[in-house]
């Protein structure tokens, strides 16, 4: 029996797809693979030693510790790829999972203040704990996310009138300026400026096979928890009492939705730095080829958030040789003039 979306409930009715829909969500996912793994194979391939396809094809399937190549490939290249696609895919969903939650167009954890936060735990543990084990890093900076988060939430809550999307964004710029402020001011009373300039510019070349481990099930985890969501996000983006009306928690999925969006944003800046923009530019892209349905937006994002984030380093890599540009200024290129057009759009629609 088919169903008649205008016998829907208002808002049920936007998340009911035809098949023709859910078969252009499939032909997208696939191609956005595809592109994925050929970037990931062509970052492999270049740098300042350029190898083959087919080289990195063996490396890859068939090691053989004897050969530099496969060295190079397996030790160096392969680990900085792989945590380019997982950051970008944590990144990108951070975002949408926020722009969904929030229904700010503008949400992002670089923009909201959440990257700055983790930042600033992350200079605190260079400070008084240079030692200190990745894994226990990883829940600092997630810490730290919180917190900023918390704060950001409180300030933009607080005073007449309800918590709108231009309030937390300025709430958000306002708390990340001074976490900025402060970590800036303990790199330079502790001499961490060369150790922090690193993470503030953003790369994955340092990343090791440990880190992957890591970060990877964290990640894909987390990633899976937030398709979980996809369903009442979507609804919520609609609206609060929309998303009441039809039986959703609404102060239950923002919780959990904001919880996997810091986890996720947390971990990547604890891997490679505040990289910006990934989360506010992919998943306004991931809409636009699928609409407003998170269930179809948060995997896309992912895939895309990936395949941009290979790009840039590919990039940053191979533009000037053998020197490597910083990454988060690769995607800022594109981000920054994205974020503009972002905000002009919002203040005509205000």
């Amino acid at each position: 029996m088919k169903t008649n979306p205008e016998r829907q409930p208002a808002g049920e009715s936007k998340l009911v797809h035809t098949g023709k829909s859910v078969l252009l969500f499939g032909i997208l996912a696939a191609v956005s693979a595809f592109v994925l793994i050929l970037a990931m194979f062509l970052a492999v391939s270049f740098g300042a030693k350029e190898l083959t396809l087919g080289t990195v094809w063996t490396a890859v399937f068939r090691y053989d510790a004897s050969l530099t190549t496969h060295q190079i490939i397996h030790g160096l290249r392969l680990p900085r790829v792989l945590a380019a696609a997982l950051v970008g895919a944590a990144f990108a969903v951070a975002g949408a999972l926020m722009q969904g939650v929030t229904r700010n167009p503008l949400a992002d954890p670089g923009i909201l203040g959440v990257n700055a936060g983790a930042m600033l735990i992350v200079a605190v543990s260079f400070a008084f704990y240079p030692n200190l084990p990745y894994s226990a890093l990883i829940v600092l900076a997630f810490s730290g996310a919180v917190l900023s988060t918390i704060v950001i939430f409180l300030l933009a809550s607080n005073g007449p009138g309800m918590l709108t999307p231009m309030r937390l964004t300025v709430a958000g710029a306002v708390v990340a300026a001074l976490l900025h402020s402060l970590t800036t001011g303990i790199a330079i009373y502790f001499d961490l400026s060369q150790d922090l300039a690193y993470w503030y510019a953003g790369g994955v070349a340092g990343v090791k096979w440990f880190q992957i481990k890591l970060l990877a099930p964290v990640i894909l985890v987390t990633i899976i928890w937030a398709l979980a969501l996809g369903r009442p996000v979507s609804l919520m983006a609609l609206g609060d009492e929309v998303a009441a009306n039809l039986g959703v928690k609404t102060k239950r999925i923002r919780l959990l939705a904001m919880a996997a969006a810091l986890l996720l944003a947390g971990t990547a800046v604890s891997a490679v730095g505040p990289i910006g923009f990934i989360g506010l530019v992919i998943p306004h892209i991931a809409r636009k080829l699928v609409g407003t349905d998170y269930r179809f937006i948060i995997p896309i994002s992912a895939l895309l958030g990936a395949v941009l984030l290979v790009i840039a380093d590919l990039a940053a890599r191979t533009i000037d040789p053998p020197k490597e540009l910083a990454i988060g200024v690769m995607v800022a290129l594109v981000g920054v003039p994205f974020f503009l057009y972002l905000a002009r759009s919002q203040r005509r629609g205000t």
